[in-house]
């Protein structure tokens, strides 16, 4: 049976009598009392017991307030979500009336994609489908729309949805300007695929499966001329003339210290910012990628990194590459034949055991810290431990190879600890000096840490209702709270961020 109810202002204000000291935001037109820190739920998923153990702790300890979207973990997050909530209220520690819960709408990847692909094979497709990439599809068509709800309700294990959103409809712009579709012609279609789902989304708050909607859009902060831009002015204007009295009630956008078009891009009439127009329209504004901050395709985190305990110079890593390509060289002349090996597993080998040559010439080129991590833990380690597992395994393996093996396995790990502890020392003049440069923009954005300092810059905007953190590790939720503990002023503070967008520029 699924939990029965939806938000109320009644439950939501009496849940925070229970937790006095967490800061708080009231939704206009709706009453309800939110955390002004949401649990973020991408890339969680179900089975994974730290991240039940997180939601929980947040739910209990005053974040009332849970995003997700039905593509998060390919449905796997809802259903976490679903069962946390239901062991709760069963267990008589939460009511589901105390708690705003929101997901989206709008990607077909894994199961989705591979349903939309049947239903084209029996000649039923989605209508308005859009094929973004490889496995990626996009939809805002009502039929498809009326799907995803059922299935995330289902999931979530609810009766009804707080607030639905349509998750990034702006991937029809992108699909457009790829064609290329005449930018008129483009976003004439993209506002009526935005209309025809608002008015399925009203008939399904008439039926009682939403209590209000919004959209979720990467492009709400982009200058107007750009071709991906969502004017929000415009979506404001279709929900109005759908309905009066409508409950269009949400945006979601990306904002964090070096990403700040959200609080500086005048990008609506009147030379207001996307913010500025949600607090004059009353809608409420949650805030996505608050700690990662996305520059030139790049991630940076802003969150702290400690400084290397042994910091490596840019000498060090080049002999340090130089040593690995020496000794694959070595491999490739004087060991491969004697292993007797087909000519397929020989080029395999050759290609994996190549941590040298694969940083020869490149290994300054990774950016951040963030990405040289993704790229070793991803990519770089698989394929070599692959490899020396390989050879390690052999039972015929020549002791003059092993003694090799063991020269080239030490190599490696002092080349990519060497690239680490490079890249993390440069982060950690980067965290340093953001924080600094946070500080000095606005003095009231001083925290412990500079994760707390991104999520108070955010809380302590006007016109942001909620900051969405990822919070899969119980660690991560006693960080939010203790700055949620900590008083701050709600005011407008755009020459802060105007001074934060000039520092970002600066970290391109």
């Amino acid at each position: 049976m699924r939990i029965p109810g939806m938000a109320t202002a009644v439950a939501t204000h009496s849940y925070f009598q229970q937790h006095p000291a967490i800061g708080t935001s009231t939704i206009a037109g709706l009453g309800w009392q939110i955390s002004q820190a949401g649990f973020g739920s991408y890339r969680v998923a179900l089975g994974d017991k730290t991240q039940e153990q997180a939601l929980c702790q947040a739910l209990q300890s005053g974040i009332n307030l849970i995003d997700t979207s039905s593509n998060y973990g390919d449905g796997g997050a809802e259903r976490l979500i679903g069962r946390v909530l239901g062991e709760l209220i069963d267990g008589g520690e939460l009511q589901r009336e105390q708690v705003v819960v929101v997901s989206k709408a709008g990607y077909l990847q894994g199961f989705n994609y591979t349903l939309a692909e049947q239903r084209k094979r029996e000649g039923r497709p989605f209508p308005n489908l859009v094929k973004y990439a490889e496995g990626l599809d996009h939809c805002l068509h009502p039929e498809f729309l009326a799907d995803q709800l059922e299935r995330s309700l289902e999931r979530l294990n609810l009766t009804t949805l707080d607030v639905y959103l349509l998750h990034n409809p702006e991937y029809y712009l992108s699909w457009a300007e790829r064609r290329p579709i005449p930018l008129p012609e483009a976003r004439q279609t993209y506002y009526q695929r935005i209309r025809l789902a608002f008015e399925y989304l009203e008939q399904a708050v008439a039926d009682g499966r939403i209590q209000s909607y919004g959209i979720s859009s990467n492009t709400f902060p982009e200058p107007s001329h750009s071709y991906t831009f969502t004017d929000l002015s415009r979506v404001w204007q279709i929900a109005q003339e759908i309905k009066p009295n409508h409950h269009f009630r949400w945006v979601q956008l990306p904002l964090n210290l070096l990403e700040t078009g959200g609080a500086t891009e005048a990008n609506l009439p009147g030379a207001q910012t996307v913010l500025q127009f949600a607090a004059a329209h009353q809608l409420a504004a949650l805030v996505n990628r608050p700690l990662n901050a996305i520059l030139q395709e790049s991630l940076i985190r802003l969150a702290d990194v400690l400084p290397p305990s042994y910091p490596a110079t840019p000498e060090e890593v080049s002999t340090a590459v130089d040593g690995c390509v020496q000794l694959e060289t070595e491999f490739a002349n004087q060991h491969l034949a004697g292993l007797a090996l087909d000519d397929e597993t020989n080029q395999q080998l050759q290609d994996y055991l190549a941590v040298g040559r694969m940083m020869e010439g490149h290994w300054g080129g990774f950016g951040t810290f963030q990405n040289w991590q993704e790229v070793k833990t991803q990519f770089i380690l698989p394929r070599s431990q692959t490899a020396v597992e390989f050879l390690s395994n052999r039972p015929d393996l020549p002791a003059e190879t092993a003694l090799w093996l063991d020269a080239y396995v030490e190599a490696a790990n002092i080349l990519l600890a060497a690239l680490s502890a490079f890249y993390q020392e440069q982060a950690a003049k980067r965290t340093a000096r953001i924080q600094a440069t946070a500080v000095a923009a606005d003095p009231e954005w001083q925290a412990k840490t500079l994760s707390q300092t991104a999520v108070r810059a955010l809380r302590s905007s006007a016109g942001v209702s909620s900051v969405l953190v990822g919070m899969r590790q119980q660690r991560y939720v006693l960080d939010v709270l203790a700055e949620l503990e900590r008083p701050v002023t709600v005011r407008e503070r755009r020459d802060a961020w105007w001074e934060m967008g000039e520092a970002g520029s600066s970290e391109k």
